[in-house]
Protein backbone atom coordinates (compact mmCIF):
# COMPACT_ATOMS: atom_id res chain seq x y z
CA UNK A 1 0.00 0.00 0.00
CA UNK A 2 1.00 3.57 -1.00
CA UNK A 3 -0.23 6.23 1.21
CA UNK A 4 0.26 10.40 1.20
CA UNK A 5 -0.60 11.75 3.98
CA UNK A 6 -0.39 15.90 3.87
CA UNK A 7 -1.21 17.86 6.76
CA UNK A 8 -0.76 22.14 7.63
CA UNK A 9 2.58 22.73 9.18
CA UNK A 10 2.41 25.93 11.98
CA UNK A 11 2.74 28.22 8.82
CA UNK A 12 -0.29 26.60 6.89
CA UNK A 13 2.20 25.04 4.37
CA UNK A 14 1.66 21.33 3.45
CA UNK A 15 4.35 18.94 4.96
CA UNK A 16 4.04 15.95 1.99
CA UNK A 17 5.37 12.37 3.63
CA UNK A 18 5.35 9.02 1.70
CA UNK A 19 5.54 5.66 2.84
CA UNK A 20 5.49 2.88 1.21
CA UNK A 21 4.14 -0.96 2.14
CA UNK A 22 7.29 -2.72 1.00
CA UNK A 23 9.03 -1.26 4.14
CA UNK A 24 6.53 -2.24 6.72
CA UNK A 25 8.49 -0.52 9.48
CA UNK A 26 6.84 2.73 8.29
CA UNK A 27 3.49 1.60 8.50
CA UNK A 28 1.26 1.94 11.17
CA UNK A 29 -0.05 -1.09 13.40
CA UNK A 30 -3.24 -2.80 11.88
CA UNK A 31 -6.45 -1.45 14.04
CA UNK A 32 -7.24 -3.46 16.65
CA UNK A 33 -10.83 -4.18 14.92
CA UNK A 34 -11.99 -7.47 14.39
CA UNK A 35 -13.37 -6.10 11.08
CA UNK A 36 -10.34 -5.00 9.67
CA UNK A 37 -8.92 -6.83 6.53
CA UNK A 38 -5.56 -4.66 6.44
CA UNK A 39 -3.23 -7.35 5.43
CA UNK A 40 -5.49 -8.38 2.32
CA UNK A 41 -5.39 -4.54 1.33
CA UNK A 42 -1.82 -3.86 1.59
CA UNK A 43 -1.09 -4.73 -1.34
CA UNK A 44 -3.46 -2.47 -3.46
CA UNK A 45 -3.07 1.26 -4.19
CA UNK A 46 -4.15 3.89 -2.05
CA UNK A 47 -4.06 7.52 -1.40
CA UNK A 48 -4.77 8.71 1.58
CA UNK A 49 -4.71 12.20 2.56
CA UNK A 50 -5.58 13.77 5.93
CA UNK A 51 -6.74 17.49 6.67
CA UNK A 52 -6.66 18.70 10.22
CA UNK A 53 -7.55 22.38 10.85
CA UNK A 54 -10.20 23.77 13.51
CA UNK A 55 -13.30 21.74 12.94
CA UNK A 56 -11.96 20.31 9.83
CA UNK A 57 -10.87 16.50 9.48
CA UNK A 58 -10.79 14.82 6.22
CA UNK A 59 -9.38 11.81 4.62
CA UNK A 60 -8.56 10.79 1.01
CA UNK A 61 -9.04 7.19 0.09
CA UNK A 62 -8.35 6.46 -3.55
CA UNK A 63 -8.40 2.86 -4.79
CA UNK A 64 -6.81 1.31 -7.97
CA UNK A 65 -10.01 -1.04 -8.45
CA UNK A 66 -14.09 -0.97 -7.17
CA UNK A 67 -13.56 -4.38 -5.72
CA UNK A 68 -10.38 -2.64 -3.27
CA UNK A 69 -13.16 0.49 -2.74
CA UNK A 70 -15.98 -2.39 -1.64
CA UNK A 71 -13.83 -3.82 0.82
CA UNK A 72 -12.66 -1.00 2.72
CA UNK A 73 -15.74 0.66 2.32
CA UNK A 74 -17.41 -2.51 3.74
CA UNK A 75 -14.20 -2.37 6.89
CA UNK A 76 -15.14 1.16 7.56
CA UNK A 77 -18.83 0.64 8.17
CA UNK A 78 -18.16 -2.61 9.93
CA UNK A 79 -16.05 -0.88 12.38
CA UNK A 80 -17.62 2.46 12.97
CA UNK A 81 -20.51 -0.11 13.73
CA UNK A 82 -18.61 -1.83 16.14
CA UNK A 83 -17.59 1.42 18.18
CA UNK A 84 -20.92 2.44 17.92
CA UNK A 85 -22.64 -0.31 19.35
CA UNK A 86 -19.84 -0.30 22.24
CA UNK A 87 -20.37 3.07 22.93
CA UNK A 88 -23.72 3.91 22.47
CA UNK A 89 -25.49 0.04 21.89
CA UNK A 90 -27.13 0.66 18.64
CA UNK A 91 -25.51 2.11 15.33
CA UNK A 92 -27.47 4.59 13.25
CA UNK A 93 -26.84 4.78 9.62
CA UNK A 94 -28.25 6.94 6.70
CA UNK A 95 -28.08 5.53 2.99
CA UNK A 96 -28.05 7.23 -0.19
CA UNK A 97 -29.20 5.23 -3.37
CA UNK A 98 -27.21 4.63 -6.78
CA UNK A 99 -23.88 2.83 -7.32
CA UNK A 100 -23.17 3.50 -3.83
CA UNK A 101 -25.45 0.36 -2.30
CA UNK A 102 -24.03 -2.12 -4.89
CA UNK A 103 -20.41 -0.70 -3.66
CA UNK A 104 -21.82 -1.72 0.46
CA UNK A 105 -22.47 -5.48 -1.20
CA UNK A 106 -19.22 -6.93 0.54
CA UNK A 107 -20.93 -6.15 4.22
CA UNK A 108 -23.53 -9.55 2.86
CA UNK A 109 -20.17 -11.50 2.15
CA UNK A 110 -17.99 -13.69 5.07
CA UNK A 111 -16.84 -12.11 7.49
CA UNK A 112 -19.30 -9.24 7.76
CA UNK A 113 -22.83 -11.17 7.60
CA UNK A 114 -22.01 -12.93 10.18
CA UNK A 115 -19.69 -10.63 13.00
CA UNK A 116 -21.74 -7.16 12.34
CA UNK A 117 -24.34 -6.76 14.79
CA UNK A 118 -26.75 -6.06 12.89
CA UNK A 119 -30.02 -6.26 15.74
CA UNK A 120 -28.41 -3.08 16.28
CA UNK A 121 -28.52 -1.32 13.11
CA UNK A 122 -31.21 1.46 12.38
CA UNK A 123 -31.32 2.75 8.82
CA UNK A 124 -32.56 5.85 7.58
CA UNK A 125 -32.13 7.33 4.29
CA UNK A 126 -30.18 10.58 3.70
CA UNK A 127 -32.07 11.69 0.40
CA UNK A 128 -35.51 9.36 -1.01
CA UNK A 129 -37.65 9.90 -4.30
CA UNK A 130 -41.20 10.31 -3.68
CA UNK A 131 -42.47 6.78 -5.25
CA UNK A 132 -43.73 3.52 -4.13
CA UNK A 133 -41.80 1.79 -2.46
CA UNK A 134 -41.60 -1.28 -4.86
CA UNK A 135 -40.74 1.50 -7.74
CA UNK A 136 -37.27 0.73 -9.55
CA UNK A 137 -36.72 4.41 -8.87
CA UNK A 138 -36.96 3.94 -5.45
CA UNK A 139 -33.92 3.98 -3.01
CA UNK A 140 -35.59 1.66 -0.33
CA UNK A 141 -36.17 -0.44 -2.93
CA UNK A 142 -32.70 -1.18 -4.11
CA UNK A 143 -30.67 -1.04 -0.89
CA UNK A 144 -33.16 -3.71 0.45
CA UNK A 145 -32.90 -5.88 -2.37
CA UNK A 146 -28.72 -5.45 -2.51
CA UNK A 147 -28.26 -5.25 0.79
CA UNK A 148 -31.24 -5.43 3.70
CA UNK A 149 -32.81 -8.43 2.93
CA UNK A 150 -29.59 -10.01 2.45
CA UNK A 151 -28.55 -9.74 6.30
CA UNK A 152 -30.46 -9.78 9.51
CA UNK A 153 -31.21 -6.57 10.12
CA UNK A 154 -34.55 -5.91 12.59
CA UNK A 155 -37.32 -5.17 9.70
CA UNK A 156 -38.99 -2.27 12.75
CA UNK A 157 -35.46 -0.54 12.52
CA UNK A 158 -35.75 0.23 8.80
CA UNK A 159 -37.07 3.77 8.06
CA UNK A 160 -38.54 4.53 5.29
CA UNK A 161 -40.34 7.27 4.01
CA UNK A 162 -44.23 7.64 3.75
CA UNK A 163 -44.81 7.14 0.16
CA UNK A 164 -48.64 7.38 -0.11
CA UNK A 165 -48.30 11.20 0.59
CA UNK A 166 -46.88 14.47 -1.21
CA UNK A 167 -43.62 15.51 -0.84
CA UNK A 168 -43.93 18.08 1.16
CA UNK A 169 -45.27 15.75 3.30
CA UNK A 170 -43.48 13.28 3.37
CA UNK A 171 -40.88 15.01 4.20
CA UNK A 172 -42.62 16.72 7.62
CA UNK A 173 -43.25 12.75 8.29
CA UNK A 174 -39.41 12.03 7.89
CA UNK A 175 -38.61 14.51 10.20
CA UNK A 176 -41.26 13.73 12.99
CA UNK A 177 -39.95 10.20 12.68
CA UNK A 178 -36.46 11.08 13.18
CA UNK A 179 -36.83 13.45 15.92
CA UNK A 180 -39.04 10.88 17.90
CA UNK A 181 -36.13 8.64 17.65
CA UNK A 182 -33.55 11.56 18.92
CA UNK A 183 -36.25 11.38 21.84
CA UNK A 184 -35.34 7.83 22.45
CA UNK A 185 -32.18 8.56 22.12
CA UNK A 186 -31.96 6.10 19.40
CA UNK A 187 -30.14 8.73 17.21
CA UNK A 188 -27.97 10.82 19.39
CA UNK A 189 -28.18 14.79 19.31
CA UNK A 190 -25.56 17.60 18.35
CA UNK A 191 -23.97 19.26 21.08
CA UNK A 192 -23.33 22.78 18.89
CA UNK A 193 -27.20 22.58 17.01
CA UNK A 194 -30.10 20.93 17.72
CA UNK A 195 -30.03 18.43 14.46
CA UNK A 196 -29.99 14.81 15.11
CA UNK A 197 -26.19 13.08 15.34
CA UNK A 198 -25.88 10.08 13.04
CA UNK A 199 -23.30 7.99 13.31
CA UNK A 200 -22.83 7.25 9.69
CA UNK A 201 -24.24 9.29 6.67
CA UNK A 202 -23.21 7.90 3.46
CA UNK A 203 -23.33 9.66 0.63
CA UNK A 204 -23.06 9.04 -3.27
CA UNK A 205 -22.12 12.02 -5.60
CA UNK A 206 -23.51 12.87 -9.47
CA UNK A 207 -21.24 13.82 -11.77
CA UNK A 208 -22.58 17.53 -11.55
CA UNK A 209 -21.51 17.18 -7.53
CA UNK A 210 -24.52 16.59 -5.75
CA UNK A 211 -24.94 14.54 -2.43
CA UNK A 212 -28.06 13.40 -1.21
CA UNK A 213 -30.92 14.89 -3.42
CA UNK A 214 -28.53 18.71 -2.81
CA UNK A 215 -28.35 19.58 -6.12
CA UNK A 216 -25.68 22.44 -7.68
CA UNK A 217 -27.63 26.39 -7.29
CA UNK A 218 -30.82 25.03 -5.99
CA UNK A 219 -32.63 26.49 -3.00
CA UNK A 220 -32.88 23.72 -0.86
CA UNK A 221 -29.25 24.03 -0.37
CA UNK A 222 -29.71 26.82 2.09
CA UNK A 223 -32.34 25.33 4.15
CA UNK A 224 -31.32 25.61 7.94
CA UNK A 225 -34.61 25.61 9.62
CA UNK A 226 -35.63 21.93 8.52
CA UNK A 227 -34.37 18.45 9.26
CA UNK A 228 -35.49 17.32 6.35
CA UNK A 229 -36.96 19.26 3.24
CA UNK A 230 -38.53 18.31 0.11
CA UNK A 231 -37.69 19.54 -3.51
CA UNK A 232 -40.38 19.22 -6.64
CA UNK A 233 -38.23 20.35 -9.49
CA UNK A 234 -35.34 17.82 -9.30
CA UNK A 235 -32.48 18.03 -12.29
CA UNK A 236 -32.50 14.51 -12.51
CA UNK A 237 -35.84 12.58 -12.57
CA UNK A 238 -37.77 11.72 -10.43
CA UNK A 239 -38.79 15.52 -9.52
CA UNK A 240 -39.98 14.81 -6.34
CA UNK A 241 -37.74 14.20 -3.97
CA UNK A 242 -37.31 14.59 0.51
CA UNK A 243 -33.48 15.06 1.46
CA UNK A 244 -31.69 15.60 4.54
CA UNK A 245 -30.54 19.13 4.75
CA UNK A 246 -27.01 20.17 4.93
CA UNK A 247 -27.35 20.98 9.08
CA UNK A 248 -27.85 17.40 9.29
CA UNK A 249 -25.35 16.59 7.51
CA UNK A 250 -23.07 18.52 8.91
CA UNK A 251 -23.92 17.20 12.42
CA UNK A 252 -23.05 13.73 11.43
CA UNK A 253 -19.74 12.14 13.55
CA UNK A 254 -19.10 10.66 10.11
CA UNK A 255 -19.76 11.36 6.79
CA UNK A 256 -18.49 8.93 3.49
CA UNK A 257 -18.79 10.40 0.14
CA UNK A 258 -18.51 7.04 -2.27
CA UNK A 259 -17.89 9.07 -5.98
CA UNK A 260 -16.34 6.54 -8.52
CA UNK A 261 -15.54 6.79 -12.45
CA UNK A 262 -14.11 9.72 -14.68
CA UNK A 263 -17.71 11.32 -14.93
CA UNK A 264 -17.13 12.18 -11.18
CA UNK A 265 -13.36 13.77 -11.66
CA UNK A 266 -14.32 17.68 -12.06
CA UNK A 267 -16.89 17.51 -9.36
CA UNK A 268 -14.05 15.55 -7.21
CA UNK A 269 -11.72 18.14 -8.14
CA UNK A 270 -13.96 21.23 -7.28
CA UNK A 271 -15.06 19.62 -4.33
CA UNK A 272 -11.69 18.21 -2.27
CA UNK A 273 -9.38 20.94 -4.03
CA UNK A 274 -8.61 24.77 -3.43
CA UNK A 275 -10.12 26.38 -6.28
CA UNK A 276 -10.84 29.26 -5.41
CA UNK A 277 -13.92 31.82 -4.87
CA UNK A 278 -14.10 31.91 -8.87
CA UNK A 279 -14.63 28.60 -9.58
CA UNK A 280 -17.83 27.20 -9.32
CA UNK A 281 -18.95 25.65 -6.27
CA UNK A 282 -20.62 21.53 -5.59
CA UNK A 283 -22.56 20.63 -2.96
CA UNK A 284 -20.71 17.71 -1.91
CA UNK A 285 -17.62 20.48 -1.16
CA UNK A 286 -20.17 22.14 1.67
CA UNK A 287 -20.57 18.80 2.95
CA UNK A 288 -18.22 18.44 6.16
CA UNK A 289 -19.69 17.29 9.61
CA UNK A 290 -18.48 20.36 12.18
CA UNK A 291 -17.48 17.96 14.66
CA UNK A 292 -17.13 14.54 13.01
CA UNK A 293 -14.85 13.20 10.11
CA UNK A 294 -15.32 13.00 6.27
CA UNK A 295 -14.09 10.36 4.71
CA UNK A 296 -13.79 10.14 0.39
CA UNK A 297 -13.62 6.99 -0.78
CA UNK A 298 -12.74 7.16 -4.73
CA UNK A 299 -11.16 5.09 -7.38
CA UNK A 300 -7.91 6.13 -9.63
CA UNK A 301 -10.70 8.05 -12.77
CA UNK A 302 -12.65 10.10 -9.33
CA UNK A 303 -9.30 11.08 -8.05
CA UNK A 304 -7.87 12.06 -11.65
CA UNK A 305 -7.97 15.51 -11.82
CA UNK A 306 -6.96 16.21 -7.96
CA UNK A 307 -4.37 18.51 -7.73
CA UNK A 308 -1.02 16.56 -7.20
CA UNK A 309 -2.52 13.28 -7.92
CA UNK A 310 -0.28 10.42 -7.85
CA UNK A 311 -3.10 7.97 -9.71
CA UNK A 312 -4.31 9.13 -12.33
CA UNK A 313 -6.30 6.73 -14.58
Amino acid sequence: MCVLSRSLDARGSPEVSYFSATTSLFLPPPPSSSFSSFSSLAVKLVRSMALSGGHKDRELRVHESLDELSTDLADYIAELSEASVKERGVFAIALSGGSLIGLMGKLCEAPYNKTVDWAKWYIFWADERVVAKNHADSNYKLAKDRLLSKVPIIPSHVHSINDTVSAEEAADDYEFVIRQLVKSRVISVSDISDCPKFDLILLGMGPDGHVASLFPNHSALEEKDEWVTFITDSPKPPPERITFTLPVINSASNVAIVATGDSKAEAVHLAVDDVGSDSPSVPAGVAQPLKGKLVWFLDKAAASKLEGSQFSA
